[in-house]
């Protein structure tokens, strides 16, 4: 079993971005010291009061040069928002600078408002991912190579540096759609799942289409299963709600108002996204902790987690222990160290 901590690098309101930075590097390096496994980068954009994080791979360069240990994982990169040569140059310059503990983990991301920045259209996100994708590879393995897509051409390149690890990081690929976890395990590539806007029960319906798709497309070996959760831990059960309520709330909030406001060209119907919204809008944190989100003592955290790998067969978790980004430092620390001394060892 892998243990991963996720982060944002949160910066909420009244937070100096430099503070910001400031506080979840040192998270970064403590996690290392403590017994985690792997570090999980998101990537935000345009999200004011929420996260500094729009430039893993720049970050994960400064931690890279922080820690020996750990891995490094882009949880997720969104590739259709990205030109394929440059993040196929900054990758390989990653996984140089951390000497091959780079992971290359993938998506869409499920908020068109990302999209809308970076004035690409939603409805286009399927098509550029792909085609990055196949860049990437063509870039990582081929001395030279030419490209003619309908979004990137590209005609005898060279693309340096070539990635410490051959032929390339392993790539990780996220799942939020029935279409999407047969997609990636047709693919044959490990794939994770970040429970935020539906019930951690829901995904007892769509993890098996990972493993058809797997052994659809005749692929050897075991399928992999990561799962990302918001997760918090205090000495009792009362200490860690009391820490998380407020910041679990407006976590969901916040994403609500993101999926309410979101464009039509979203691959979701627009009925399904709104429902999400809706039911995010309104629902109590006892709602949330229940089948949301884990929030407990060590050993109730613990129990949910047994329960959970019984239909989500995981070997990989990565734990958000600041879900919505106002748990002060020093709690989510606490809750890092209780996490590795009282839960890791009933789940290793």
């Amino acid at each position: 079993m892998e243990f991963g901590l996720f982060t944002e690098f949160q910066c909420p309101a009244g937070m100096a971005e430099a503070a910001a930075f400031e506080e979840s590097m040192n998270q970064m390096v403590a996690a290392e010291d403590i017994g985690f496994d792997a570090l999980w980068l998101g990537e935000l954009h345009f999200q004011k009061d929420r996260s500094v994080l729009s430039s893993p791979l720049v970050v994960g360069a400064a931690i890279a040069m922080r820690t020996k240990r750990v891995k490094l994982v882009t949880a997720v990169q969104v590739l259709p928002l990205s030109h394929p040569i440059r993040l196929a140059e900054d990758v390989a310059t990653l996984d140089h600078l951390s000497k091959g503990r780079l992971e290359f983990g993938i998506g869409r991301s499920g908020l068109p408002g990302h999209y809308q920045g970076f004035n690409i259209p939603y409805v286009e996100s399927r098509d550029r991912f792909i085609e990055t994708l196949d860049i990437l590879k063509l870039a990582w393995t081929q001395e030279r190579f030419s490209y003619d897509g309908k979004h990137f051409k590209f005609n005898d390149v060279c693309a340096l540096p070539k990635p410490y690890q051959k032929p390339y990081p392993p790539i990780h690929m996220a799942a939020s759609t029935k279409d999407t976890y047969e997609l990636v395990g047709r693919m044959g590539v490990p794939m994770f799942v970040a429970p935020r806007t539906v019930p951690i029960s829901s995904l007892k319906g769509l993890v098996p289409n990972y493993f058809e798709g797997w052994r659809a497309a005749g692929h050897a070996g075991k399928a992999s299963v990561g799962v990302s959760v918001p997760l918090y831990v205090a000495e009792t059960s009362k200490r860690a709600r009391e820490d998380a309520e407020a910041s679990t709330i407006h976590f969901f909030r916040m994403i609500a108002k993101g999926l309410s406001t979101a464009d039509g060209a979203s691959s979701q119907t627009t009925e399904a996204r709104e429902g999400r919204a809706a039911r995010l809008a309104t629902i109590t944190f006892e709602e949330a902790v229940e089948d949301q989100c884990l929030i407990g003592s060590p050993e109730e955290v613990a129990e949910r987690l047994v329960a959970i790998r019984e239909f989500i067969p995981y070997s990989s978790l990565a734990c958000w222990m600041n879900p919505g980004g106002h748990i002060p430092h020093e709690r989510v620390l606490n809750c890092m160290r209780l996490f590795a001394e009282r839960v890791m060892p009933r789940i290793a």
